[in-house]
């Protein structure tokens, strides 16, 4: 299992942010016909994103074309279990994506809609977020 990770990162640990406002990028289809755009502001974790890619994937039965349009680029850390209060910030464990309401979180083409549909309703229940299916107005 490949998890999405960023290659090199330029600090460490990252502070935790806030997570207010609408998406102003990201937020319309480009690459396919059809999207799974976000309604919640939230984390995704590479393993949720690598979870949902697996069950479109595995349902169009690798027909078509998919785009994963947001990246983990947020480290997360946590204590160790049991550990005492204090001695400064936990270890990495994983990286998110920082998704606002309005991210297009996942694009597929050359598939037909309702296969489209299923599969994106498919990878929105391993996701954090609640979602949306569109599609490009033509």
């Amino acid at each position: 299992m490949a998890l999405l990770t960023p290659k090199r990162v330029k600090f460490r640990k990252a502070f935790r942010g806030k997570r207010g406002g609408v998406a102003t990028r990201n937020n319309a289809l480009v690459f396919g016909t059809f999207g799974l755009k976000s309604e919640d502001a939230g984390w995704v974790t590479s393993r949720q994103i690598e979870a949902a890619r697996r069950a479109m994937t595995r349902f169009t039965q690798r027909g078509g074309r998919i785009w994963i349009r947001i990246f983990p680029d947020k480290p997360i850390t946590k204590h160790p279990a049991e550990a005492r209060m204090g001695s400064g910030k936990g270890d990495v464990v994983g990286y998110v994506a920082v998704v606002k309401p309005g991210t297009i979180l996942f694009e597929m083409g050359a598939v037909a809609e309702s296969i489209a549909k299923e599969a994106m309703r498919l990878a929105s229940h391993k996701l954090a977020v609640g979602t949306r299916f569109i599609t490009k107005e033509n």
